[in-house]
């Protein structure tokens, strides 16, 4: 089954009209769907399609092999951009997308470990180096545990869970899936037709593994810097903190201030270098979700270099 990107009209409007000679950035290549429509859609523009994982650079190889030179795939994180485009001597954008979090590919390889729908090794990495879930389950304390479930969780029952998985562990490690997500529902319960126990602290996990929120920021603003005049940067997320991020960002690119609210005097140095298009995030149409019901917590915002 082929792999569909989620709001891909919506991404195709957003970065139009590239120049002929353009330079499209997929921050977060994956499988290769958006970067497939993009060169589609411009057949004259280059793309340089980035990823830190490997076996996604290789399937979406595959797919991008019929553009030929267009083409340039590179192994590292979007929070790389500056380095990746200086490296391959192109100092101007004429449109950027980044498709955050994780990928369909990921979450349906049992062995990686994303998902507690199979009984897997408790992983979660989105590469193939650093530190795993299975890491960060059986060392962190249970005050550093019940904060990355709360920061990045946003579980409401953080504490408790930490508490449940020290106390099983000191028993024996907890290294599956399954292990982890029995300790979950064992102090959580769940009423019919509510997510599983285990969501929140599984996307807690996977954040602080993939180190996913870590300089998001500075990854928009260095894709901005990066932008032609009149070129658009889009960028997708999956779950609230990825975009209250995003939004934040934006705004102090439009020129607000995004200072915490009682500053005497601004000190964020917000300038206006874009204008936002998207007051509130695109939301996928209800056709596309029946046929991807991944794509129903996507939320896309837009921004127009000045």
């Amino acid at each position: 089954m082929k792999h569909e990107p989620v709001l891909l009209n919506e991404i195709l409007a957003a970065l139009k009209p590239v120049p002929e000679d353009g330079v499209l950035i997929d921050a977060t290549v994956g499988l290769g769907g958006h970067a497939d429509a993009l060169l589609e859609a411009n057949p004259k523009a280059r793309l340089i399609g980035i990823d830190r994982d490997p076996e996604a650079l290789a399937r979406s190889r595959e797919r991008l092999v019929r553009f030929g030179e267009r083409v340039t795939l590179v192994r590292g994180r979007h929070e790389m951009l500056f380095d990746i485009l200086k490296q391959h001597d192109i100092e101007h954008a004429a449109g950027i997308v980044a498709d955050l979090g994780v990928s369909s590919m990921q979450l349906d390889d049992a062995a990686r470990g994303f998902s507690f729908r199979y009984d897997a090794p408790l992983d979660m990495r989105m590469g193939s180096e650093g530190t795993t879930a299975a890491d960060l389950v059986n060392s962190l304390d249970e005050v550093d545990l019940a904060r990355i479930l709360r920061e990045y969780g946003e579980e409401p029952m953080a504490k408790r869970i930490a508490r449940a998985i020290v106390s099983a562990r000191a028993g024996t490690p907890i290294e599956t899936t399954t292990q982890l997500a029995e300790i979950i529902r064992s102090v959580k319960r769940s009423k019919p037709h509510e997510i599983d126990p285990a969501t929140l602290t599984f996307q807690a996990l996977r954040i602080a593994v993939n180190e996913e929120l870590v300089e998001l920021g500075r990854f928009i603003v260095d894709a901005v810097a990066v932008l032609g005049p009149g070129a658009r940067i889009a960028v997708i997320s999956f779950h609230s903190l990825e975009d209250r991020i995003v939004k934040r960002i934006f705004r102090k690119l439009e020129g607000q201030c995004v200072c915490p609210p009682g500053m005497p005097v601004c000190g964020c140095g917000a300038q206006q270098v874009v204008k936002v298009l998207t007051g509130r995030p695109v939301t996928a149409s209800k056709d596309e979700i029946d046929r991807n019901p991944r794509s129903r917590s996507a939320k896309l915002r837009i921004a127009e270099k000045l």
